[in-house]
């Protein structure tokens, strides 16, 4: 247990953090799996739709740090190119 006061502040800044940063994981992994459900359904429109919405959201967890930047790149350039098959 922290002792220190500036220990304790510390401790309460990285439980706030931790918090947030778990709310916009599970944010993007909902929009992830919108658009694989939409890829499985074989849905073109509604893929489409879900990864426009996907895309920014994984692009600003990197940028937030939650996520790092060439894996959110690497997410980003699977899916679209996943939808893309779809469409042709």
């Amino acid at each position: 247990m922290a002792n220190t006061s500036s220990a304790k502040k510390a401790t309460r800044k990285i439980a706030r953090r931790a918090a947030i940063n778990k709310n916009r994981r599970s944010r993007v992994r909902t929009y992830i799996r919108q658009v694989e459900e939409a890829l499985a359904a074989g849905d073109k429109a509604a893929a489409q739709a879900a990864f426009k919405v996907a895309e920014p959201e994984l692009m600003r967890a990197a940028t937030k740090g939650v996520v790092h930047k060439n894996t959110a790149s690497r997410k980003v350039s699977r899916l679209a190119q996943r939808v893309k098959v779809l469409s042709a």
